[in-house]
């Protein structure tokens, strides 16, 4: 007898499927895309303006940061000229200690002391 499992599984799909109208596809493909089309297109160049925007400020954000070493660089500049007057201060004193040192031991040497 003919029983369920005679028969094939892919047994009328083929006359089940509707013809495709070529036309129709091509229509609605269309419509597709001129529905999401201006939305993409719009996206678009909302994001080319966006990555323009991000190119000046990443510009932009260079220049501050090279300013900003620009200023550490005086600052620095500033303690070592600072430093060097502290220096140059103490060698002047230590300068003038000498000259009086070297005046007191002149003067006992008229005195007639040796040292």
């Amino acid at each position: 007898g003919v029983g369920p499992s005679d028969v094939s599984p892919d047994e009328g799909v083929v006359e089940d499927l509707p013809l495709i109208d070529e036309k129709a596809v091509e229509q609605l493909t269309e419509g597709l895309i001129s529905h999401y089309l201006p939305d993409l297109q719009r996206s678009k160049s909302a994001l080319q303006e966006l990555t323009q925007n991000q190119v000046v400020l990443l510009e932009t954000l260079e220049q501050e940061i090279s300013k900003f070493k620009e200023c550490n660089s005086i600052v620095d500049i500033n303690a070592l000229f600072s430093e060097a007057k502290h220096y140059h201060n103490k060698l002047v004193n230590i300068r003038n200690e000498m000259m009086m040192l070297h005046e007191k031991t002149s003067k006992l040497k008229v005195s007639g002391i040796n040292i």
